[in-house]
C-alpha cells in the first residue's frame, strides 16, 4: 500500500490545474496570494457579502468536519469489534454510534439549511 501510494502521489503533485494555466499565478481572490507557490492564503478574502462569507465559512467547517465524523465512525466501529459481547461496552459503542451520526446530520443539515436560506434570500432580490 505504501508503494502505491508512493507511485500515485507525483501524479496528483504536479498535476497541471484544470484550465491548463500555471498554476503560479493567481486566478482570482487575493491577487498577491498564490497557494502553489508554498504560501497560506486567507479564504475568506473571495467573500464579498454576508451570503459568500458564510458559504465559505461552512465549507470550510465541513472540509474539516467530515474527515472527523469518518474517524469517529470507524473508531465506532472499533468499539463494537472490542465489545466481544460485553453488554455495556456495546452499549457505549452504539451511544458513541448514534452521538457521532447526529453529529454529521447537523454538520450536513447546517450545510443544507444554510444554502437554502442563501437561495431564498438571493431570489428575493
Amino acid at each position: 500500500m505504501l508503494i502505491a501510494f508512493l507511485a500515485v502521489l507525483p501524479v496528483f503533485s504536479f498535476a497541471q490545474t484544470p484550465t491548463g494555466g500555471n498554476p503560479l499565478v493567481p486566478t482570482g481572490g487575493n491577487p498577491g496570494c498564490v497557494p502553489s507557490a508554498g504560501k497560506i492564503c486567507n479564504p475568506i478574502t473571495t467573500a464579498n457579502t454576508i451570503n459568500q462569507f458564510i458559504k465559505v465559512f461552512l465549507e470550510g467547517i465541513l472540509k474539516i468536519g467530515i474527515p472527523i465524523v469518518a474517524l469517529a465512525v470507524i473508531y465506532c466501529g472499533f468499539l463494537f469489534v472490542s465489545a466481544r459481547g460485553n453488554s455495556e461496552k456495546i452499549t457505549k459503542a452504539k451511544d458513541a454510534l448514534l452521538y457521532t451520526l447526529i453529529g454529521a446530520a447537523i454538520l450536513l443539515g447546517s450545510w443544507a439549511i444554510a444554502e437554502l436560506i442563501s437561495d431564498t434570500v438571493l431570489s428575493l432580490y
